[in-house]
């Protein structure tokens, strides 16, 4: 099959577009026809090998864990999908190389759940890890409930979107920090938008001068220290940039997979109460693009590769 791969830590240099091996389907994993991947900043921290602490590289790699496709294979224990069922998927295993940049991917059952079916497969792409991290961290780490305010940074960006969402979804008022030509985009979530830099604090308390009663830390370093001011009393912290976070009081969260609260996400999204932005799109061949500009730091929802699919 046709994949991006790596085969050394570098920069979007390093991925290569060819054939790789086609991948096996185990007993209880699923192969994916892949119709779209999206691309995350851990993607290409993983490619630079920031993560080589923690997770072992088998070259080579291909990138990606998000995968919107269609079932062609079930594995011969799997009796949760079948042939032709849509589906999405937060792929990741606990080792790099397997990626969801290519034609195919067998994805392991934990990691599946049914496509929504209003969203495009370039949508439902972008849903599965920046969707899980928002509900994880609200409803598991930070326990948002109704009546809550909730300060989300970069409330623009594939998180931080979402989170913001789910957090009105959820009876919260949001504020989040994006720059200023984001606002409005920020707005339309149900959000209100605060500028970043500095005075940010100041701001933050014009709007919840009590302090806020979570606040979900998506920056790191002195973001996150400002987030700790900013907390109500009982207010609670969660960070998924800066493990530091816990010498604040606070909790840092790495997203798990979990097909109960990825369908739980995908019944959301079919319902409206999630809206996925893709910003830009890119095919295949020209992922160490989407790479180079998920780097930058500045996109506004998601940022999609696409497999294109004749027959």
């Amino acid at each position: 099959m046709k994949a991006i791969s790596y085969s050394r830590y570098g920069g979007p240099d390093v991925l290569e577009y060819g054939d790789v091996r086609d991948p096996k389907v185990g007993p209880d994993t699923v192969l994916v026809k892949v119709r779209a991947a999206s691309v995350n900043p851990v993607d290409w921290k993983c490619r630079e090998g920031y993560l080589d602490g923690i997770l072992d590289p088998v070259f080579p790699v291909i990138p990606g864990w998000d995968v919107s496709g269609v079932v062609v294979q079930p594995g011969a224990a799997v009796t949760e999908f079948a042939v032709g069922d849509e589906v999405i998927a937060y792929a990741r295993e606990d080792f790099l190389s397997r990626g969801t940049c290519a034609e195919y991917v067998a994805a392991p059952v934990r990691t599946l759940a049914r496509k929504p079916l209003n969203l495009s497969f370039e949508e439902a792409a972008g849903l599965p890890l920046v969707g899980l991290t928002a509900y994880q961290m609200l409803t598991k780490v930070l326990d948002v409930k109704e009546g809550d305010t909730v300060l989300v940074h970069a409330a623009a960006g594939g998180v931080g979107s979402i989170a913001v969402q789910l957090a009105r979804h959820l009876g919260a008022r949001a504020i989040g920090t994006a720059s200023e030509p984001h606002h409005d985009f920020v707005r339309s979530l149900g959000g209100e938008p605060v500028s970043y830099g500095e005075g940010l604090a100041e701001r933050v308390r014009a709007l919840a001068p009590e302090g806020v009663d979570a606040a979900f830390d998506t920056i790191g370093g002195d973001t996150m220290r400002t987030s700790a001011d900013l907390l109500a009393p009982e207010g609670r912290l969660g960070s998924i940039a800066d493990p530091d976070v816990v010498g604040f009081g606070g909790r840092y969260y790495f997203v798990r997979p979990d097909p109960d609260d990825l369908q739980t996400l995908s019944d959301l999204a079919a319902q409206g109460v999630v809206s996925v932005h893709v910003s830009e799109t890119f095919p295949l061949e020209r992922a160490a693009e989407a790479h180079r500009l998920s780097a930058e730091g500045h996109t506004r929802g998601k940022i999609v590769v696409t497999v294109d699919w004749t027959d």
